[in-house]
């Protein structure tokens, strides 16, 4: 048998900005997951992209004079650099212009249409060019979408094809019974399921190319592209081969999906039943993200409150911003966060906490016998409850209180080493000594292991600093 395999993705980033924090949480929680889950033993694929067809983009380009390819190359390259800037461990970056893709997603459109589920009708709707969504009167807020508040709603009125939606209610339905664990955190699966027990409308899947030619051409039709949202959900299944890789897909399919409270319609309904039309099984678990907010207030360029992860990595390094963005709150609820409150927990838990006691246990055991090292046997670490809870935490994505687990043993060893006073045992009882410095080169083993797919690059250098006996300080103070 060969090994048990792991698919995980994230959503694909709309190319029309440049990354923000809240994209690059996501990302860096993908990729703790996928780290997770090789340092098991499992065979990983991590992918993400970029999403790159739809009228704003078409619009941009035409503002800039440019030609919309060559638009969305540029933008596409600030998201593929995110893989240096935070240390990311992706294995493929799809682009929803890639042949491949577009192929994919003309056969995928082709299988719904075989199942009875496209039609086209009249089409009138309010339209947020913001979300490339169209707006019910009850979504909206003062006449305005609540997310786009300053993007004026437009009327758009034409010959679309529709996907038949409604058809898959109980489907839906019978999917969230089935599986209590298909959408995390769980408020988010009842708000879903509230949604579709509601009852489904139909929506539209083209746009007229001459209003709107970027995108991916309807099969059989030469007036009609692919509304933005159909062509990039196909991305899931055309990343690991589907429809001519057959062999691939078939070993790595279902996905585990992360995305944000914002996609939790799109992709634990439509997706779904897109799937299900095209005879292909569900997604196998979506995790749903809340919004990281600034100083209360959601970030937009209108604002002018939007944080780029790099400007992070600046202040706190790669690490220091991995862990800031992974500990920062619960999971699938809003974060807000502030420089100042960012700077305060970075000097708490990096500098004095693992900072301290990583260069404390170095330096102590350099006093240890030759023959004397870091046992990681010691039962007292090996059986210590927080490390037990910790792999379930991580299964569940609730990273806040996975690091928890590991920082009450920073606390706790921080703690243990002034009680103990190990300097002044080295000259007065070198085999208490030697006992004391045994469980602290055990629990830092066992922290090492535990913050290997959170904090790659600090779980090396500790690692490295263990069998050394020397090490450079890991997180220097940082000056609110």
């Amino acid at each position: 048998m060969g090994k048990e395999k792991f698919y995980i993705t994230t959503t694909l980033p709309y190319v029309n900005a440049h990354p923000h924090v809240g994209f690059a949480m996501e990302i860096i929680e993908a990729d703790v997951l996928a780290r997770f889950n090789r340092n098991l033993g499992r065979e990983v694929f991590f992918n993400t992209g970029t999403d790159e067809h739809g009228l704003k983009l078409f619009r941009k380009a035409g503002e800039l004079k440019i030609d919309v390819q060559d638009y969305v190359n540029q933008q596409a390259e600030n998201f593929k650099k995110m893989k240096e800037v935070l240390d990311l461990s992706w294995d493929n970056f799809i682009r929803t212009t890639d042949e491949h893709h577009v192929l994919a997603a003309q056969e995928f459109w082709k299988r719904c249409e075989a199942s009875g589920d496209i039609y086209t009708k009249i089409y009138k709707v309010k339209y947020c060019i913001g979300c490339e969504l169209e707006k019910t009167d009850s979504e909206l807020i003062e006449g305005r979408c609540p997310l786009h508040p300053n993007v004026k709603l437009e009327i758009i009125e034409e010959e679309n094809h529709f996907f038949r939606f409604s058809k898959y209610q109980q489907p839906l339905l019978d999917l969230y019974e089935k599986n209590p664990d298909f959408v995390l955190p769980k408020n988010r699966l009842k708000e879903i399921r509230n949604f579709v027990a509601g009852g489904l409308e139909d929506f539209s899947i083209s746009r007229l190319k001459e209003k709107m030619p970027w995108g991916i051409e309807v099969p059989g039709s030469g007036e009609h592209v692919m509304y933005v949202w159909f062509d990039a959900l196909v991305n899931y299944v055309s990343a690991i081969g589907w429809p001519t890789d057959m062999e691939k897909f078939d070993s790595l399919w279902p996905v585990v999906q992360l995305a944000g409270k914002d996609n939790l319609r799109q992709q634990s309904a439509m997706w779904q039943s897109m799937l299900m039309s095209a005879g292909i099984a569900p997604s196998k678990q979506i995790f749903i993200n809340g919004f990281i907010t600034v100083d209360g207030q959601k970030m937009s360029k209108s604002v002018g409150n939007v944080i780029a992860p790099a400007e992070m990595v600046e202040k706190f390094g790669i690490d220091g911003t991995r862990y800031l963005l992974l500990s920062g709150g619960n999971f699938g609820e809003d974060m807000d966060i502030t420089w100042q409150r960012l700077t305060e927990k970075y000097n708490a838990d990096l500098a004095n906490g693992l900072g301290n006691l990583v260069s404390r246990i170095i330096k102590l055991s350099s006093s240890l016998p030759v023959n004397e090292g870091a046992n990681t046997e010691n039962p007292q670490a090996i059986k210590n409850p927080l490390a037990v809870e910790f792999p379930d935490y991580v299964n569940k994505m609730e990273f806040g209180k996975a690091l928890e687990c590991v920082w009450c043993i920073v606390h706790e060893d921080n703690k243990f080493i002034e009680d103990n006073k190990p300097w002044e045992l080295a000259r007065t009882d070198q085999q208490k000594f030697a006992e004391v410095m045994e469980k602290l080169l055990a629990d830092l083993n066992l922290i090492v292991e535990m913050l290997a797919a959170f904090l790659p690059k600090t779980a090396y250098k500790i690692k490295t600093a263990l069998e050394a006996k020397t090490i450079e300080p890991l997180f220097q103070r940082i000056k609110v």
